[in-house]
């Protein structure tokens, strides 16, 4: 293959090969309740505010998963190496389904937020260890195959999501949001246990488990994007909370760096760093959730204030990436054959910064087609560019190292996020108190959303807000380019199937 570069032979691929399309049945029906999970709670927030009360905290419903997600990926990597891919599936999968029956049954919105850190907990071993098993099956060849159609569950997911729990809001009740993961998980958490079987990993038996360096990530990763989340939302950045949280982090970060070095099997290994082409697609994956939160967040807001589409159609302009991003992921096998994976991730990105530079001269106020095509280039573009990278880096290290890789880009992408939501909020709401006066944030322009009425001098406003972050996130871009161009190998150290 062009661009790779073979070493060595991987001699401890996973046999799950017999049955290996049920196999990726029960991996796409877990990888869709994971999917799911945020797009399917956000449109019933209102009943269930209505219901338990706690609407100036209602927030956490999706800051406590995305913590408790974020920072157990890497745990869930490593334990992955140690103990195989089934055990720590099926114990995230029954962790994901309990959580999900306890939130069903909160009795008020503290319970239903601490009932969502536990599907959290559940849904970190479904994320990474979905994605580490896809590569555990098939030979280099075929991951473009697998990781495609991971990408069309996401891709569904987003579409579906909302329309799902809108209907089960309005004709059922919120509850049944959960309860519906219930058969879903159970058929899928069968399937693994009765059709995936791994080779005995004698070693297993006898692992040291760096548990202390697990509680210390954890701990470290949970105050630290905390302050992130909260920052500027709950209280002001410059306030005591924030200072607390980050001094504590910073001291929790501290600690993490000396548990891991003392320890025997570190959860986060030096050689995660240490390796060229791994700390090049860590910090590239990070840029790319950071330029993520631009469209995710902030284009519905566009949409509707500025260009003064209903709802659906706000979120069609947005959903229309969900479309081009999983067909760009499979036809870029193509492409990275040819000219290596670095080459097309560069490509890909180059592109994604192209289209997002052009979002800013877009006419005002202008018509839904224009961002919408914007959108579309913008699937295609990072499809190009993520797929590529997360295969180079599964298929440059051995079985036992990764569940670790996999679990160390995937945490990287889900803290840029946590990071770009921070960083863009900040910014957004900087344009706007500058050209509305103080008292203005988006908080503000999704209440006037809501009573129907946005003056001509908000909608100029939000233009500019959202165009600055458009600027940020193709800076974004451009950084990830950047670390491609001067740190990654331009060919990747690939190991033989």
């Amino acid at each position: 293959m062009d661009g790779t570069r073979p070493v060595t032979r991987d001699s401890g691929r996973s046999a799950a090969t017999g049955r290996r399309g049920t196999v990726v049945a029960a991996l796409m029906l877990a990888m869709a309740l994971a999917a799911l999970d945020s797009t399917i709670v956000s449109t019933a927030v209102p009943q269930i505010v209505g219901d338990l009360g706690g609407f100036s905290y209602f927030s956490w419903l999706f800051s406590g998963y995305l913590l408790a997600v974020t920072v157990t990926l890497p745990v869930y990597g490593k334990l992955s190496d140690t103990f195989g891919r089934k055990p720590v599936l099926v114990a995230g999968a029954a962790l994901f389904l309990l959580g999900s029956l306890l939130c069903a049954a909160a009795w008020n919105m503290a319970a239903l937020i601490a009932f969502r850190v536990v599907q959290g907990l559940g849904g970190g071993a479904l994320q990474g260890t979905v994605q580490t098993l896809a590569a555990d099956l098939y030979p280099l060849q075929e991951r473009p195959k697998i990781q495609a159609r991971l990408s069309t569950v996401w891709a569904l997911s987003a579409v579906a999501g909302p329309g799902i729990g809108g209907l089960l809001a309005s004709y059922a009740d919120w509850r049944w949001i959960f309860l519906v993961n219930l058969p879903v998980g159970t058929v899928a958490l069968w399937l693994i246990v009765r059709h995936l079987h791994e080779p005995r990993r004698e070693n297993g038996r006898h692992a040291r488990v760096d548990w202390a360096g697990a509680v210390a990530i954890f701990a470290c990763g949970g105050v630290l994007l905390t302050a992130l989340v909260q920052g500027g939302v709950a209280w002001p950045w410059l306030s005591a909370p924030s200072l607390a949280l980050f001094a504590a982090g910073a001291a929790l970060l501290a600690a993490v760096v000396v548990v891991e070095r003392r320890a025997a099997e570190p959860i986060i290994p030096g050689w995660v760093w240490r390796r060229r082409t791994i700390a090049a697609v860590n910090l590239a994956l990070g840029a790319l959730g950071l330029l993520m939160v631009a469209p995710t967040v902030f284009l519905p807001t566009y949409a509707q204030s500025v260009l003064g589409l209903a709802p659906v159609a706000a979120g069609f302009v947005l959903s229309v990436w969900t479309l081009t991003w999983p067909v760009s992921a499979a036809l870029s096998q193509h492409v990275y054959r040819r000219i290596g994976f670095r080459n097309t991730a560069m490509l890909g990105i180059g592109t994604a910064a192209a289209v997002l530079f052009a979002f800013p001269f877009l006419p005002y106020p202008g018509e839904a087609w224009q961002p919408t095509l914007l959108m579309l280039l913008l699937g295609a573009a990072l499809g190009l560019f993520q797929l590529p990278l997360i295969i180079g880096v599964q298929s440059s290290v051995e079985w036992e190292e990764r569940g670790t890789a996999t679990g160390s880009i995937l945490f990287c992408r889900q803290t840029g996020q946590t990071v770009g939501a921070a960083l863009f909020g900040a910014v957004a709401n900087g344009v706007l108190a500058t050209r509305l006066g103080g008292a203005h944030d988006l908080d503000s322009v999704t209440r006037a959303l809501d009573a129907g009425t946005v003056p001509e001098a908000t909608r100029r406003a939000v233009a500019d807000a959202v165009h600055a972050v458009y600027l940020g996130a193709a800076c974004a871009a451009a950084l990830a380019f950047l670390v491609l161009l001067v740190l990654a190998p331009r060919t990747f150290p690939v190991l033989k199937d």
